[in-house]
This record gives structure tokens, sequence and C-alpha cells, in this order.
């Protein structure tokens, strides 16, 4: 078949006609079609697609490793917060606790027996109180000075405690469970010169 001057050889296969409405103004781009456009084969567009469905994968999983890692930060700072939620409440008790003891120090027996008796039962209450929160005191009179605990006031020379011993407590320290809620203000040995 001849075909006239100026017209490409086209072979029915290469021809697609697409009955659209006027009104739509998209155009179909097949596969074939698209191929040469972009200037790739099918098999370098689906490895491109492959490379590109890995890319999408690797980001949806590192998503959701921090999202994990979000719930995991939330859930350690909600267990703070439960543990150590009342440590300002607890903070505020101390001095009722001190001014107890000073009390207790400085009473005599002499015509205050009930006032005293009194005092110590309000004394061991609150330290109860305390000990259900996990409120304990620091022993330090006769253990080393440690500053992650003590607060050194002064020093005073003496043979009867080992040199950086904790020899008096001006004011008791506290831990709540594991953590210092407030160190013990204490006098330390040195040596006699």
């Amino acid at each position: 078949m001849k075909h006239a001057k100026g017209h490409h050889n086209m072979e029915p296969k290469d021809v697609v006609e697409i009955s659209k409405p006027e009104a739509v103004a998209e155009e179909v781009i097949l596969p074939e079609t698209q191929a040469v456009e972009t200037g790739l084969s099918l098999e370098e567009q689906l490895a491109a697609k492959e490379k590109e469905a890995r890319e999408n994968w690797d980001r949806f999983l590192r998503e959701r490793a921090d999202l994990e890692n979000y719930r995991k930060r939330v859930g350690r700072e909600k267990e703070e917060l439960l543990n150590y939620g009342n440590k300002s409440l607890l903070e505020e008790i101390l001095p009722v606790i001190d001014n107890l003891e000073r009390a207790l120090t400085h009473a005599t027996e002499d015509g205050l027996g009930a006032v005293v008796e009194g005092v110590r039962m309000t004394h061991s209450m609150l330290l109860a109180t305390l000990k259900k929160f996990n409120v304990t005191p620091i022993e330090a009179v006769g253990t080393p000075f440690d500053s992650a605990f003590h607060q050194a006031m002064a020093q005073v020379p003496t043979d009867q405690y080992e040199p950086n011993t904790v020899v008096e407590e001006y004011q008791k320290g506290y831990m709540l469970k594991e953590r210092l809620l407030r160190p013990s203000m204490v006098t330390v040995a040195t040596p006699l010169k």
C-alpha cells in the first residue's frame, strides 16, 4: 500500500484513539508512550519505583521508631511524675519535723511530761507517714562525709572520730526512694593539730 507524500508510515498498533468528552482535557499516556517520552525502559521504571518503595518503607520504619521512642519517653516522664510528683509537698513537711525534733531536744521532763509525750507521738506519726511515701531519713552521725548526701556547715578538730567523719547533725537529710530530697547539714571531724 502506497502512502501519499508527506505522510509517515504508521501501523495501526501505533495509533491510539481515545474517545473522551470534550470537557476532559487530560492526556492519557500509555506505559509504552511514557517509556519512550522519558527515555526509560519498563525495567528501569520498575527499578525506580522499587527504589522509591524502599525509600518510603525506610521512612515509615524511621517514623515508627520515632513514635515508639516518644511513647517510651512519655512513659518514663509519667512514671517520674508518679514517683516524685509530691516532692514539693514533702519538702514543706520537713521543717515541721525539724521543729518537733528541736522541741524534743530542748524540752525538760519537769512538768512537761504530757507535752513531751504528745510531741513524741506527733513526731512518730509524721515519720510513719513519710515512710509510707518512701521518704527515709539519712543516718549521718558517725558515717564518712559524703558531699552527695551531706552539707558541711562546720569542721571540728577531734580525736574521737576519724578525720572526715560526720560528728554532729544540725538538720536531718532525707531520701525520696533512691533520690536525695534534702542533704543533711553536718559538722565534720578534722585531725587534731
